[in-house]
């Protein structure tokens, strides 16, 4: 079954508003940290990471997600003055892309700095649960903001991965982070939900959140979906390394597409971009929708 995909329109700062629903957006990452599990800090160099991201936008990038705080398993904190110092001299060089920036970080501080550096959206993994002050920064900015599903801390996570029914179980705890961005003055209608696969889940539990959407969507915000590059992926495929995981994500970007995700977050652009504009058509005929 193809999911019904609602519309929505978020203004951003000094751009033209982000239209989701029309067709599926693609969210490119930057991840500019030493430990990434994706890509082993090949974007920590400056004009390296420029590179990466001009290469991004020529793809077909909608969006550009970049965050300087590795979230794998296992990865070390980092201040808020170290992940500033990391993503200072990248942020200087993104002012020549045309496409938006989203800010990845759980910080209020660093929100800040994003966003006084061109970014025009934040994205918290932790759904406001690590600084609830990074809700009246983006409350008082009017930026949307992105709140994932996660239980716990990278270094703990799995030990919460405890579900009944897991989409319910998820909708449930991401209604608890709707209500803790509103109770600090982020607009309803400036958010934009995460189901946070991979994050607080074993594979099974990704599995299940990603083909249960529709319970999200209930929550009435659109959707942002990021299978790129999961662990949970070598449940499918093996154990084979991260950066060799782009043909079992472009499975799971499909199933986000036709679960009615409205962006997908994703490491490799180009390729991505070609499963989303595939996807999409389907999508058209399953829904009825021109595409």
């Amino acid at each position: 079954m193809i999911a019904t995909r609602a519309t929505f329109t978020l203004p951003l700062a000094g751009r033209d508003p982000l239209v989701l629903g029309p067709r599926t957006l693609v969210m490119g990452v930057l991840n500019v940290t030493p430990d990434s599990f994706s890509d082993g800090g090949a974007a920590l160099d400056p004009d390296r990471a420029l590179d990466r991201a001009l290469a991004m936008e020529a793809a077909g990038a909608d969006v550009l997600d970049i965050g300087a705080e590795s979230t794998r398993p296992g990865a070390a904190p980092l201040t808020g003055r170290d992940e500033r110092l990391r993503l200072l001299p990248v942020m200087r060089r993104l002012h020549r892309l045309r496409i938006p920036i989203s800010i990845d970080t759980t910080k209020a501080e660093v929100a800040r700095f994003g966003l006084d550096e061109g970014a025009t959206i934040v994205n918290d993994v932790s759904g406001l649960q690590y600084d609830p002050g990074l809700g009246d920064i983006v409350a008082v900015r009017g930026a949307p903001l992105v709140l994932m599903h996660m239980r716990g801390r990278p270094a703990d996570m799995y030990a919460h991965a405890r579900y009944g029914d897991v989409a319910l179980d998820v909708a449930r705890d991401l209604t608890r982070a709707i209500e803790r961005a509103v109770s600090r003055g982020v607009p309803w209608d400036r958010l934009i939900l995460d189901p946070g696969l991979g994050f607080a889940k074993k594979a099974a539990d990704s599995a299940a959140a990603l083909t249960g959407l529709e319970a999200l969507a209930s929550l009435g915000r659109p959707l942002l979906v990021g299978p790129s590059r999961k662990s949970f992926l070598t449940a499918a495929i093996g154990d084979v390394p991260a950066a060799d995981r782009d043909w079992a994500t472009a499975a799971a970007v499909t199933a986000s597409v036709l679960g009615g995700a409205h962006i997908v977050r994703v490491h490799a652009v180009a390729e991505m971009v070609h499963v989303v504009r595939t996807a999409d058509m389907i999508r058209s005929h399953g829904t009825g929708a021109r595409f």
